[in-house]
């Protein structure tokens, strides 16, 4: 009598002629091999400004066009491409586009897709100490912008509809990063060892496989941590106030007046800047404590424009006075404008600001951060997961797409030469060029802060006569121009 081979509880016990067909599919499926995870050339985590602009410039680039892409974003990137605002609103997220970034954005095929309505060139910069107003620097650009001002989501926007128009690129959006390893320690069936791969687990339950891994995945860089890579620095105990002002119309004391200003005003707390948009409207970035960053945001929209307004006028203890009242900023501020003699003169201080947009008032912490190392084995850190700026030169986003450029021709020149873009020894070029690049820029900007937030007198004395001296330098004036455009070494 044959011997009856047992069944699981879900199948028939009777002994039947067709049980080792049965069978043989059961065995087959609890002895097949797992499907082996997709492999990909770069994997960007990360789909902000600077993630973008890689994976768009990449594709852009004939030597790495062809290379497999992926793209893990924990945000759902639908509304981004949709994103639209009426035209006399606009985005409380703007950033100073220099002419190098411009040109770079033009040349990977994404400056002619922003909407230019929204864009807005300024030639003429107007900086000055609070602590002494007579202490002064003021930069003009006849020949090109110092700057272009457009609002973040604006570029975003762009860059994924310039995305579209090339080869596609495996887009993980709503999507986060549940773990990163290296790869499988044993060669596959194909005897490829992928052991130095980095291994991505997605919050979908996916896995996925990368020569190179970039983090473009901000300041708490899942990838960094990965990599291992420390990182250096400090917070500023300092928040930057960010709004959307509409300046009054201009009026018969402005003049003929008609140039396309921006300012930054040097307080004890920090720096007050209004960045002009298009039309009579301004995007304000205030350095200040977070107790008075919370204030500013609860403040009654009259109250809160008459402070602004107060910070390019007033002495800093008139402005101190006001900060502290509750309520009635509009009054003190007329009184002590017309007590101190105040004259609006657009060529030295902003217009008026009328009012503030219904919504646009926000504020984030600001911290300075630089990486030990922009890389390690088969990993790249671009944007803010490598470096984390002031933002009183507005050089942040700059900084960011300067990695990106770099990064690109790196992986440009390994493909041209047959080498491994995930090699250590062929991304050293990019961190070489970058990472003391960075440097300077986090020093200079870092060294500004703390050198204006002294209020003692002599050093008050020494930093004035600073500012007049490069005031009145044209060629050190001139290459502070070129830093601050990016064209500079």
């Amino acid at each position: 009598m044959r011997t009856r081979v047992p069944y699981p509880a879900t199948r028939a016990t009777t002994y039947s002629p067709w049980a080792c067909h049965v069978r043989q599919p059961y065995r087959r499926y609890a002895t097949a091999a797992p499907p082996r995870p997709e492999i990909y050339d770069v994997c960007c985590v990360g789909g902000g400004l600077a993630g973008l602009t890689l994976l768009t410039a990449l594709r852009s680039t004939p030597a790495t066009s062809k290379l497999k892409l992926a793209l893990v974003e924990s945000q759902d990137l639908s509304s981004a491409r949709s994103w639209k605002l009426p035209s006399d609103q606009y985005a409380n997220r703007a950033s100073s586009i220099t002419p190098k970034s411009e040109a770079f954005l033009s040349q990977i095929g994404v400056w002619p897709l922003i909407d230019s309505t929204r864009l807005q060139p300024y030639h003429h910069m107007q900086v000055w100490d609070g602590l002494d107003s007579s202490s002064q620097i003021s930069f003009t650009s006849s020949s090109s912008p110092i700057a272009t001002m457009t609002e973040n989501p604006n570029l975003q926007r762009a860059l994924l509809h310039r995305l579209e128009e090339l080869a596609p690129v495996n887009t993980f959006d709503s999507t986060k990063v549940a773990s990163i390893d290296d790869g499988p320690s044993s060669p596959l069936e194909d005897s490829l060892d992928l052991s130095s791969y980095p291994t991505l687990t997605l919050s979908s339950g996916e896995k996925i496989l990368t020569r190179l891994l970039v983090g473009a995945d901000g300041l708490s860089s899942p990838v960094r941590t990965y990599a291992g890579i420390p990182t250096r620095g400090w917070d500023y105990e300092r928040h930057g106030v960010v709004a959307t002002v509409k300046y009054l119309e201009r009026n018969k004391y402005h003049g003929d007046h008609n140039a396309v200003t921006a300012y930054q005003r040097f307080l004890s707390s920090g720096p007050i800047a209004l960045l002009v948009m298009p039309g009579d409207y301004a995007t304000l970035v205030w350095t200040t404590t977070p107790g008075k960053a919370a204030k500013l945001k609860s403040l009654a929209q009259k109250d809160f424009v008459a402070l602004v307004n107060a910070a390019f006028r007033l002495d800093n203890v008139d402005l101190e006075y006001m900060s502290s009242l509750e309520d009635s900023h509009t009054e003190e501020l007329n009184w002590r404008s017309s007590v101190m003699g105040v004259k609006e003169d657009e060529i030295r201080i902003p217009r008026m600001v009328e009012s503030v947009q219904t919504g646009s008032v926000a504020s984030f912490p600001l911290r300075y951060r630089q990486a030990d190392s922009y890389i390690s084995s088969r990993v790249a850190l671009i944007g803010d997961a490598a470096h984390t700026v002031h933002p009183l030169a507005g050089q942040g986003l700059n900084m960011g797409l300067a990695d990106v450029q770099s990064l690109v021709n790196t992986i440009e020149y390994t493909v041209q030469h047959g080498g491994d873009i995930g090699d250590e020894m062929y991304l050293d070029r990019y961190n070489s060029e970058m990472w003391m690049h960075n440097n300077r820029m986090l020093g200079v900007t870092d060294k500004l802060h703390k050198l204006y937030g002294i209020g003692w007198g002599p050093v008050v004395g020494i930093r004035s006569l600073g500012l007049k001296l490069v005031d009145q330098l044209g060629p050190v004036k001139g290459w502070f121009m070129k830093q601050a455009g990016g064209v500079g070494s």
